[in-house]
């Protein structure tokens, strides 16, 4: 595909912007207005906070790269997998004309994203089991379609994506498809579709720092796709999108894999341990298949249960106005998933 030809006409003519930084130059630094003195009480050897970081992310990404056994070029990094979706429909979406697809249901930030930059959004129903329908994603399509979202794992439903229909809509789609594997640690790593970026130059796949590794409050993430398509998102980017201190703390966590893992087989036998327990529960009249860290239900008399969970300190999430008489319950520690499951089976004998 000629993802040039996909490109808004003003990104492409867009001149980037020359931060003081884009040289990686080092020396005496006085071309980027920046205070000299570090001297605020913060205590911070390893970086010269008091400098604009690396706006190309060049170490991060080299980093990284070596971690996913892909090449740099093939990287970009972003103030979470939000920043990068923004980016991505101002890129390939002129405003009051072209729009996007999205499943129903799904995580909600792509529609969010598209109307705060006037784009319209066109919706296909995924199948019983939560798997996209041929049918209904060809019908969604018209010719003013730039980019499909998809989230496998699903978010809120848990579930991966059949890997040969997304394949099948690739070959097809005319268009970008951002595929979006937030949550892919918590499953078989084999189901990702970072094999695929050789063979297709219009996909972008997005991962996250906030889930398996934990990390929420950096906010970073990155997307990985060609070349081609990572040079625009550096253009179009902020310059100095992740900080110095996040980058910081990506070089700590990025060697800690053992400590990742280690967390990760937690969240899946608690995952394991709370699917099986919610089975249990009467009121509880259906507990969805989960490859994620959190767990789709649907239950009797749901938003009374919600706020007396909320009453009780527990919060969960209510996606009843996606999928009928539903909550989703994210896989805490051993003790916090006690309690809510304490509390939800006191709900239901205290008030029958």
């Amino acid at each position: 595909m000629n993802i040039i030809n996909k490109v808004r006409k003003n990104i492409l003519e867009l001149t980037p912007y020359s931060s003081a930084r884009s040289l990686n130059l080092n020396g005496i630094l006085l071309d980027a207005n920046e205070n000299p003195y570090c001297n605020m009480g913060i205590t911070e050897n390893e970086i010269d906070i008091n400098r604009y970081p690396d706006p190309f992310h060049t170490k991060m990404r080299k980093r990284l790269s070596e971690y996913l056994s892909i090449k740099p070029e093939n990287i970009v990094f972003g103030a979470g997998s939000d920043e990068l979706i923004d980016l991505i429909i101002r890129i390939f979406c002129e405003p009051g004309k072209d729009n996007i697809i999205i499943p129903k249901p799904t995580y909600g930030m792509y529609e969010v994203a598209a109307k705060i930059n006037d784009i319209s959004v066109n919706y296909f129903d995924l199948s019983k089991y939560f798997q996209i329908s041929q049918e209904n994603f060809y019908k969604s399509m018209d010719a003013n379609s730039k980019i499909l979202f998809l989230c496998s794992p699903n978010n809120p439903t848990g579930n991966l994506l059949e890997k040969e229909s997304v394949i099948n809509i690739i070959k097809s789609f005319d268009g970008i498809i951002v595929i979006d594997e937030a949550y892919i640690d918590f499953c078989n790593i084999e189901f990702s579709f970072i094999n695929e970026l050789n063979n297709f130059n219009n996909i972008i796949l997005l991962r996250t720092f906030s889930k398996a590794w934990g990390l929420a409050g950096l906010r970073l993430g990155y997307a990985l796709a060609s070349k081609e398509i990572i040079n625009i998102l550096l253009n179009v980017k902020l310059p100095y999108n992740i900080s110095a201190l996040v980058s910081n703390l990506f070089f700590k966590v990025i060697d800690k894999e053992e400590i990742k893992r280690k967390n990760i087989d937690l969240i899946i036998s608690e995952r394991n341990r709370l699917y099986k327990e919610l089975t249990k529960i009467k009121e509880v009249t259906k507990v969805y298949p989960t490859d994620a860290n959190y767990i789709l239900f649907q239950a009797d008399r749901h938003i009374e249960l919600f706020n007396y969970l909320i009453a009780n300190g527990i919060v969960i999430r209510d996606r009843s106005s996606q999928i009928i008489n539903s909550l989703r319950v994210s896989i805490g520690t051993i003790e916090e998933n006690n309690t809510f499951l304490l509390n939800l089976r006191k709900f239901y004998e205290t008030s029958n």
